[in-house]
């Protein structure tokens, strides 16, 4: 029996004799033909055939989602920035990677994207035209934070001119280079946090170069002195978000009134850390000092003079019509080439040594008011330019005159006006106790005292009459009696009339403030009360008894 090739090993047929064998090879030989052609058409399409699923995208099978317009690529161990990604990404997340260096060209075509997310990878560089072709200035958002970035060089920003927010956080930062920021106009917030800057560039980003930047953050690095009048010349909204706490700053007193003066303006950056503001102390004992919480270190800085310094670069001023006025161009530039020009609030050009008579101008810029009008108000802009560097700066001075009245005067105060009526009520009252009443003509007369006979009555009229008479009576009940002058001087509760072995109140009221009674009187109205309340007597130690 022979077998046929290709045939799977089955037999063909039975042995045929010799002489069939010519016809058998025929056969044989178009059986192998045919079988090599069928294989060669099966092979390509096998898979298909066979109903096996279709390839996996290009995304999908570097471990990258995607939903809507973003992709996430996060933890998928890619070593670089994947292909072919979909150019309607807007959100690009290339966080917890392997990711060494971002080559040139690399996000091309993603000319929508916004946020770029490379943080927790392994950079060490960012290369020229890295982000050229992507999405230019609407790439907005850019983390590169917790990697292994050195230098921040000058191209590295170069064609992310619309970066708004920077995140370089926890990295190895020893530098920063003078134009690594001058390209992104638009930043508002970098942080450079974490890393191990000893310096940094605070005259590349000025007013005119920065408008919008309000957070700096240079925490927790190794800055031993601060440029003072780099910072100083910084926009408020610069300084007020400018973070500097735990570095390794010099203990000295231009540094402590600098934070001070932050402090007191209750600036964030100072007042939310406050313990975290340290410096370093050289001396017999070297040591960290939390400057805010132990201020003894700094008794003999003149501190009030570190202040005046610091308000003199205000942008605001106030200054009283008719007062001279100076004004100061700051500015970072320096040296005989360095050129001013101010303009007035009425867009009038001065320049040294000045117009008009009401303006002057000083070889290194100063302008001075010489006697401040009303329409002196507005804002002045000083220009600086340096022809050999092709640099130029300009600051903005608001003034405001203030017009006094004609007569100044203190606001009225209510406090002085109490005083004062006070001291005139205390004034009363004394010539009310010390001064002697006028003694008229018709007075004089003392009016007879009533008869003994008449009793108890007498006795009350007597009381009475001593109540209305600014005189003592001439005589006492008895007519051989002398003047009695041992006297008292109370105050009695309305005078009472006796009715039935008993006293009623009178119809009168009382009759006076004051009563004089003689020593004889006031022992017959002592027992005619059967009820008596003891007075004090304003010029006597002892109680009086009244009824």
């Amino acid at each position: 029996m022979s077998y046929v090739p290709g045939g799977g090993g089955f037999p063909w047929g039975a042995a045929l004799p010799a002489a069939t064998s010519e016809p058998a090879s025929r056969w044989r030989w178009l059986v192998v033909a045919v079988s090599l052609v069928c294989v060669q058409l099966l092979r390509p399409g096998s898979s298909q055939a066979a109903g096996a699923p279709p390839s996996p995208a290009p995304d999908e099978a570097d471990g990258c989602v995607r939903a809507s317009d973003i992709l996430s690529c996060t933890a998928a161990g890619l070593d670089r920035v994947p292909p072919d990604m979909p150019v309607s990404a807007v959100t690009l997340d290339l966080s917890h990677n392997l990711i060494g260096r971002l080559e040139g060209g690399g996000f091309e075509g993603l000319d929508r994207l916004e946020t770029l997310r490379v943080a927790h990878n392994r950079l060490t560089a960012v290369m020229p035209g890295a982000f050229r072709n992507a999405s230019g200035s609407l790439l907005r958002h850019l983390d590169l934070s917790s990697n292994r970035l050195s230098v921040l060089e000058r191209h590295y920003f170069e064609d992310a001119p619309g970066l708004e927010e920077l995140l370089l956080f926890d990295n190895r930062i020893v530098h920063v280079e003078s134009r690594a920021l001058a390209a992104l106009g638009g930043l508002r917030k970098v942080y450079l946090s974490h890393n191990r800057l000893t310096d940094f560039p605070f005259f590349s980003i000025q007013e005119h170069s920065h408008p919008h930047l309000s957070m700096l953050d240079l925490s927790s690095n190794r800055l031993s002195k601060l440029p003072l009048e780099d910072i100083t010349n910084l926009p408020v909204s610069m300084q007020r978000g400018l973070f500097l706490h735990n570095n390794s700053l010099v203990c000295e007193c231009s540094m402590y009134g600098l934070f001070r003066h932050w402090d007191q303006r209750g600036f964030a950056s100072v007042t939310d850390f406050r313990r975290e503001h340290t410096c370093l102390v050289f001396g017999i004992q070297r040591g960290t000092v939390r400057f805010f919480q132990h201020g003894r270190y700094f008794d003999k800085c003149d501190l009030a003079a570190m202040s005046q310094g610091l308000k003199e670069q205000e942008s605001s001023v106030l200054v009283k019509l008719g007062t001279p006025l100076l004004l100061h161009c700051v500015t970072t530039l320096a040296g005989r080439h360095v050129t001013f020009l101010w303009v007035s609030p009425n867009q009038e050009y001065v320049a040294p040594p000045g117009n008009n008579g009401s303006l002057k101008m000083y070889a290194n810029g100063s302008l001075e008011i010489v006697a401040a009008r009303a329409e002196d108000s507005g804002v002045y802009w000083c220009m600086s330019l340096d022809r050999r560097q092709q640099r130029n700066e300009t600051r903005e001075v608001n003034v405001t005159v203030l017009a006094h009245e004609d007569e100044p005067h203190e606001p009225f105060n209510t406090g002085f006006t109490t005083l004062l009526g006070c001291v005139v009520s205390l004034v009363l009252v004394l010539m009310y106790l010390y001064l002697t009443p006028c003694r008229c003509p018709s007075c004089r007369k003392a009016r007879a005292p009533a008869a003994p006979s008449q009793g108890n009555e007498a006795g009350t009229g007597s009381a009475q009459s001593s109540i209305l008479t600014p005189t003592p009576p001439a005589t006492t009940e008895g007519p051989g009696r002398k003047v009695s002058t041992n006297k008292h001087v109370v105050f009695l509760e309305p005078i009472k009339e006796q009715q039935n072995g008993r006293l009623r109140a009178g119809m009168g009221g009382h009759l006076g403030p004051g009563l004089l009674l003689e020593a004889e009187q006031h022992t017959k109205l002592h027992s005619q009360s059967q009820q008596t309340e003891p007075v004090m007597s304003m010029f006597s130690d002892t109680p009086v008894k009244l009824p």
